[in-house]
């Protein structure tokens, strides 16, 4: 029996729904018996891959950097920052492989593996459009209003709320088989998840408020630190929603894994926003998208993660508008 280790971006939606779709996509084209065991990963302020991780007969790695190693059969991403070191990058231009597939042009790697899939292996992606849809939707911040990605009404946006910010471990590891086949609105009444989806929508409701109060809105740049509440997982469109004035968002959270920086665009108002999150998050050893991007350090590291925040806040209040 094929074994297959399958690493996903953990507490992402976009991660989950890219592993549900490249489960679905290898058991129909490639081998229906294989065996999978699933892998959240989290960004870090060390390097991710541990030894002995990638221990299947195929090791995928979706929604999540680059690895060089040797054992990895299958890479799907979308990030500007996919590569820990221009080594890695040089490593990939100069050996690909068949199944490598990096394409920082997509909004989402679920809509990414779903037209790979589809035009290389024959897919058929269509029983999944709504789940393709959504994660697109929600990695690529495409919402129509602040109000309809903040009210999280539809059943994807109350799945990623959990996905996101359930408080038990490995929720997305545990539905991402389910994901693969069931539609969204018999997902969110699973109980793995609709026993998380109340409370997480009570606390929803309260971090707006939370957000009202902390928000410091000035030159086009709101500034806010949560690291000292349980709010890492808040919905990352309500600075928005608050100040649509707004052009950029900075905030400092913290879990027990890490402490990190979050950098962010209001993407109902680009008329002036021309600059590259992922580059000024690289600088402190973070990366992400051009417009949404991330910093992590050791939990132990508040001071310094507050400290590059403020510093990143004065860099973006500064730059024409």
């Amino acid at each position: 029996m094929t074994r297959v280790r399958l690493c996903f971006h953990d507490r992402c939606f976009d991660g989950t729904a890219s592993a549900a779709l490249f489960y679905r996509f290898y058991r129909e084209r490639f081998d229906a018996n294989a065996e999978f065991h699933f892998t959240g990963m989290t960004h870090r302020a060390v390097q991710p891959w541990e030894d002995g991780l990638f221990d299947g007969n195929e090791n995928v790695i979706v929604d999540f950097k680059y690895s060089n190693s040797l054992k990895v059969t299958w890479w799907f991403d979308h990030h500007q920052s996919a590569f820990l070191t221009p080594a890695d990058a040089e490593n990939f231009r100069r050996n690909p492989g068949p199944h490598m597939f990096y394409k920082p042009e997509y909004k989402s790697c679920t809509m990414l593996i779903a037209d790979t899939a589809r035009e290389k292996f024959g897919f058929n992606s269509e029983p999944l459009k709504d789940l393709i849809h959504w994660g697109d939707i929600i990695d690529g911040a495409q919402f129509p209003t602040a109000e309809s990605a903040v009210e999280l009404v539809e059943p994807a946006t109350q799945l990623a709320l959990v996905i996101e910010a359930a408080p038990e471990d490995g929720v997305p590891a545990k539905i991402i088989r389910e994901l693969a086949y069931k539609p969204l609105p018999e997902m969110v009444k699973l109980p793995i998840v609709a026993k998380h989806l109340g409370p997480l929508l009570e606390r929803h409701r309260r971090s707006i408020e939370i957000l009202r109060e902390r928000g410091e809105a000035r030159d086009g740049v709101i500034f806010f630190d949560v690291s000292d509440l349980d709010l890492e997982g808040y919905n990352k469109f309500i600075p928005y929603l608050l100040h649509p004035e707004c052009v950029y968002s900075i905030s400092v959270s913290a879990s027990a894994v890490r402490a990190k920086v979050s950098l962010g665009t209001n993407p109902w108002n680009l008329a002036t926003a021309d600059q590259n999150l992922a580059s000024l998050a690289e600088k402190y050893g973070g990366g992400g998208h051009q417009r949404v991007a991330a910093i992590s350090f050791d939990p132990s590291d508040i001071a310094r993660a507050r400290e590059v925040a403020r510093g990143l806040v004065e860099v973006l209040r500064k730059a024409p508008k």
